[in-house]
């Protein structure tokens, strides 16, 4: 799928720019992003919407083939208050520069790069 960083103030996503797109490998079926519309509000007013599945031209949808889970305002990944927890649906660990060639996009998401920086 793809995703884009929504909020980069998680030492997670540091490295990242808000509008950046990685595409990152999914599998599962099951589970989705749900909250209230009051907390969903809050979230995104806290910063803590890090990332959301979008569509080729970058923007979130609720289409299957683009948000394959159907979670609430495409929300992909969540974190804590103060940005140290990050929860996300893609799996960013399965990236391998010879794993999915034929899948085009940016693979390569700094997430575990930008952790190990800040938590050292």
């Amino acid at each position: 799928v793809r995703t884009r960083v929504a909020s980069s103030l998680s030492p997670w996503l540091s490295e990242c720019k808000v509008g950046d797109t990685h595409t990152v490998a999914i599998s599962h079926g099951e589970g989705r992003f749900v909250a209230s519309p009051e907390l969903i509000e809050k979230l995104i007013a806290n910063g803590q919407v890090a990332t959301q599945y979008v569509d080729a031209e970058g923007k979130p949808s609720m289409d299957l083939s683009v948000n394959p889970n159907g979670s609430v305002l495409s929300i992909e990944g969540i974190t804590s208050p103060d940005g140290r927890v990050l929860g996300k649906m893609g799996h960013t660990e399965r990236y391998s520069p010879f794993v999915g060639k034929n899948i085009y996009g940016e693979k390569y998401q700094p997430l575990f790069a930008n952790g190990v920086k800040y938590f050292k």
